[in-house]
């Protein structure tokens, strides 16, 4: 994976020589098609161990690690899904890319990454003959 933050704040990562950007345009690249949607799911439990856990360190306060650690793997692997899906349609970048996550009772959570699959084209860079001249 490859993060590249642009002078305008925005980041777009590389993964797997697929785009996925959280912006609609990506710079310097043109969109050749619309694909449409895209998603990656996954559903994650904690085990009994570790909602014990969890329980016992929320009544003296605190970040719950293993909560975050299992939070950033399903985040990684919901990438990872729609990543894969995107690549099946045929695209080579995600753009409009969101996470969203819900509880489905019984310590389940469902999280999903989803965006929208383009085909883009890089634009070329400007030759010498074009590109702005310095004040003579």
């Amino acid at each position: 994976m490859q993060t590249t933050t642009q002078p305008t704040g925005e980041t777009i990562t590389t993964r797997h020589g697929l785009i996925v950007t959280t912006t609609e345009n990506i710079p310097e690249a043109r969109v050749v098609r619309t694909l449409g949607q895209v998603f990656g799911l996954t559903v994650r439990s904690r085990s009994l161990g570790g909602n014990l856990t969890a329980v016992l360190k929320s009544l003296v306060g605190g970040e719950i690690k293993s909560y975050v650690k299992l939070n950033e793997d399903s985040r990684r692997q919901a990438l990872d899904r729609m990543v894969r899906n995107a690549a099946a349609m045929g695209a080579n970048a995600v753009t409009m890319m969101r996470f969203d996550s819900t509880d489905m009772g019984a310590g389940m959570s469902e999280i999903v990454a989803y965006g929208t699959a383009r085909v883009v084209e890089w634009d070329a860079a400007p030759s010498a003959s074009t590109a702005p001249s310095a004040a003579r």
